[in-house]
């Protein structure tokens, strides 16, 4: 017969608490064990007392089937005996703080740290380094790392012993989370004996400062770089717009992508309109057994759109055992921004028939919106509209976006009162796209009255743009009104206002 496994041959009352303790691998287990300890404690070996609940408090807060409840619990109730017993009540401390620092909750690793000083317990290089990485994932500024560098160098964990290399890091990447970027390159200075995690600190500080140069030149000088570092350098030119930088970066990565990299690079295929590249992205993300990612299948759809391939963006999409919000968004939009309106409303309604699964937001309004708007569709427009406000499609917040949208949608359809008396209704301010969208309806339907209302409120926007007067005094022109056009004329020249470069008013969502 086979021997009981750790699971089931736990028993507390009969047993090893240390040995049990150690075995522990279930929350019931845990529950049990604890139980025991509390009734039998007073009665074991202080060493042992402590052994046990150094080992219960290990498996509760750091094991993935832990309680990190459990573990505060246990801390709290047991640090008066682990206080008086215990020659190194830090690690009980360490645990929890390491346990919290990778949760859900890093503040609460803050918190437990001053109470930890409160109690006169002295912190170790490990406490730094919990503590620190508890500051770069949190966004509260209620402790900085410079107030944690001070203790740190205070309680000698900052020295320069190459075991301090990971307080050091720590601090970086604390620093670097916070674009604290003079801070981060002054304790790269310092470490003892710089690793890979030490470069991807610094490397990440000019990155969240949006300094590519630097970064790469930190990069380049990294003495070993894993798929980590490539990818983020790789993701920061996807990300700035410099698709060829990431694509020529991405042919020199020596060694595997993961999913991460090869978003980056489909995204650097969209922003080029390189669909041969793109293609050959996809079979390397086939081939590489990432083609099930539902945000890498989203990243093809949006490329196969950009490039004009509905077909291929609307099979990956059929193919999907799994959609997102953002498979629907992406397929809904690319068909709305190629005005092909009835499959716009096919996929949006078949999005309407999942019910509770997958629910529209603003994106997907806008972009059904913006289809109706596209094929002049106003009453139709005007219905979805109101029924957003209604709140017909769940708790969507209106913005701009949807209502410039609306005020295009009727300017296109010669509704130039209706769009203007909706720009003077709308509950949140207006901005001189909208008023650049009935414009531009004016200009195309002749309008001069209206379109001299527009420009009153954009010059009270955008005073220094010239764009707009010239479109007023070229409306004048056409309508034979050569003083009114003349006159504008001369008053830019003496005000100075410049024309600036044009630019769409189409309202499209960006997902």
């Amino acid at each position: 017969m086979p021997p009981p496994s750790p699971s089931t041959s736990i028993s507390p009352e009969n047993g090893d608490l240390v040995a049990l303790s150690g075995r522990c691998s279930t929350k019931r287990n845990l529950r049990l064990l604890h139980g025991a300890l509390l009734r039998r404690r007073h009665l074991l070996p202080a060493a042992d007392a402590v052994a046990a609940l150094a080992k219960l408090l290990r498996f509760a807060a750091v094991s993935p089937a832990g309680d990190l409840r459990q573990a505060a619990a246990i801390l709290s109730t047991h640090l008066p005996f682990i206080s008086s017993a215990s020659s190194h009540p830090t690690f009980f401390y360490n645990t929890l703080m390491r346990g919290l620092a990778a949760s859900s909750s890093p503040s609460d690793a803050i918190e437990l740290f001053a109470v930890m000083r409160r109690s006169g317990a002295a912190p170790d290089a490990f406490t730094f380094t919990f503590v620190l990485k508890s500051c770069s994932r949190c966004p509260s500024r209620r402790r900085l790392p410079s107030d944690l560098h001070g203790q740190a160098i205070k309680h000698g964990c900052l020295g320069k012993l190459s075991a301090h290399t990971h307080v050091h890091n720590a601090l970086l990447h604390a620093y670097a989370c916070r674009v604290s970027v003079d801070d981060a390159c002054r304790v790269f200075e310092e470490i003892p004996v710089r690793d890979v995690v030490s470069f991807s600190g610094l490397l990440t500080a000019h990155l969240k400062a949006n300094d590519l140069d630097a970064a790469r030149v930190v990069f380049d000088q990294m003495p070993c770089r894993d798929v980590v570092s490539w990818t983020a350098m790789i993701s920061a030119y996807a990300k700035a717009c410099m698709p060829q930088e990431a694509l020529a970066l991405f042919d020199a990565m020596p060694m595997q992508p993961d999913e991460v990299t090869m978003v980056s690079i489909v995204s650097a295929c969209t922003t080029l309109g390189d669909l041969a590249t793109g293609e050959r992205a996809r079979r390397l993300i086939d081939s590489h057994g990432f083609g099930w990612m539902v945000s890498l299948r989203n990243a093809l759809m949006d490329m196969y759109a950009k490039c004009g391939c509905l077909p291929e963006a609307r099979a990956l999409f059929d193919g999907m055992m799994v959609k997102s919000l953002a498979s629907w968004n992406t397929l809904i939009s690319a068909y709305a921004s190629h005005g092909d309106l009835d499959n716009t409303i096919d996929v949006f309604h078949q999005m309407l028939a999942e019910g509770n699964t997958v629910k529209p937001d603003g994106v997907t309004l806008l972009a059904v919106l913006m289809a109706y708007a596209y094929k002049g569709c106003v009453e139709e427009g005007r219905a979805m509209f109101n029924a957003m406000q209604r709140g017909d499609y769940g708790k969507v917040q209106l913005t701009i976006e949807h209502y410039g949208c609306v005020v295009d949608m009727l300017g296109r359809a010669g509704k130039l009162e209706e769009a203007y008396q909706m720009i003077e209704q709308m509950p949140i301010p207006s901005n001189a796209v909208v008023w650049g969208a009935l414009l531009g309806a004016c200009r195309t339907h002749g309008d001069i009255n209206m379109a001299e209302r527009a420009i009153q409120e954009l010059s009270n926007l955008k005073p220094e743009e010239g764009g707009y007067y010239i479109l007023l005094s070229d409306m004048y022109t056409s309508a034979g009104r050569i003083a009114e056009a003349t006159e504008i004329r001369r008053a830019m020249n003496e005000s100075r206002v410049q024309k600036t470069t044009g630019r769409s008013t189409a309202f499209l969502p960006q997902l």
